[in-house]
């Protein structure tokens, strides 16, 4: 089966029940978080507090979150316990959305295990809560996806959003063998010799440009709006372009990156820490190299000059196909 025919099998199943937004509501769309267990190798865990302030921003504005694809490190740690403990914060903030009816899953290839809802049962509906001695809830009742549509009732147009990694061949026929394989290459291969990880698309920059031209050329092909994770590289189309997105990742050495759609539009943006001169009375000159660091959101949308654009509005994107003609 071609790259082309897996996407297409996944969005034919997603449309089948598509969750319909208007412009009044917000959808906040984080992937690649690779939550692990806060050791040398979670790459989360340098970009932690960016992401556990982003969020609740997001909750306490009313924003829907989803969650699209690799969001625990479940190819390297083989159990969940371990990530809960070293990030129960994001769990919690994440719990209110999922409790508040605001949460969107979808797995990955790296947490391909959780397409089966036995596994999403045991790992995501409850935890060990050691202080208490007791098992709690978390997400109880929450279903993981492969992909999902949503449809914008003002426009009629459809948003298709799937990790990506449909689009790679290792990761979809031979995604248990790097289950099996990473640990030993992260461990071994990478920590001691520095080698990169030659399946990550993310880390191998010819594997990284053949599925984005999958996906672009799905999305083209189809007239269809497609956001997707999987290669880190975050991306949005330029007028003209197939109406291709990619939210990025949240390992990025300095920065997480997503994709916001609101009032009708979708916008690419960047979190990250800044600083600004401290507010001060007088003129101490002991003062006056004094800064304040603070979390910072940035559009990082630009056009072919490098020029910064607005969000682009979904009436602007090309239509998907009619359902009548398919």
């Amino acid at each position: 089966m071609s790259a082309s025919e897996r996407l297409t099998q996944v969005f034919n199943r997603a449309k089948q029940n598509p969750i319909t937004f208007t412009n009044n509501d917000k959808f906040i769309i984080f992937s690649d978080t690779h939550r692990g267990k806060n050791d040398w190798g979670d790459d989360f865990a340098h970009n932690q507090l960016l992401f556990y302030h982003a969020l609740n921003t997001y909750f306490e504005d009313g924003w829907t979150y989803i969650e699209n694809g690799d969001g625990d490190e479940l190819s390297e740690n083989w159990s969940f316990r371990p990530i809960h403990q070293a990030h129960s914060h994001i769990f919690w903030t994440m719990k209110q959305f999922h409790d508040a009816g605001r949460l969107i899953m979808l797995y990955g290839n790296h947490d391909a295990v959780r397409c089966y809802p036995s596994v999403v049962k045991r790992t995501l509906y409850y935890y060990y809560d050691f202080r208490q001695g007791i098992k709690d809830s978390l997400f109880w009742g929450v279903r993981l996806h492969d992909g999902i549509v949503l449809k914008h009732q003002e426009s009629g147009k459809n948003i298709f959003i799937t990790h990506g990694h449909q689009a790679d061949f290792f990761n979809t026929y031979f995604v248990w063998l790097g289950i099996l394989l990473l640990p030993l290459w992260k461990n071994v291969f990478q920590k001691l010799l520095g080698w990169p990880d030659p399946t990550s698309p993310a880390q191998n920059r010819w594997k990284k440009n053949r599925v984005e031209d999958h996906l672009i050329n799905w999305a083209d092909e189809n007239d269809q709006i497609i956001i997707a994770g999987h290669t880190h590289r975050p991306w949005h189309p330029l007028p003209g372009e197939a109406p291709y997105f990619n939210s990025g990742s949240c390992v990025h050495p300095r920065a997480i990156t997503g994709i916001e759609i609101q009032n009708g539009t979708i916008a690419l943006v960047k979190w990250w820490l800044n600083t600004k001169p401290t507010q001060s009375d007088g003129v101490d000159e002991y003062r006056r190299l004094d800064r304040e660091l603070y979390l910072d959101r940035d559009l990082i949308m630009t056009d072919q000059a490098g020029n910064p654009i607005e969000p682009i509005r979904l009436v602007d994107l090309v239509f998907p196909l009619d359902e009548d003609s398919e």
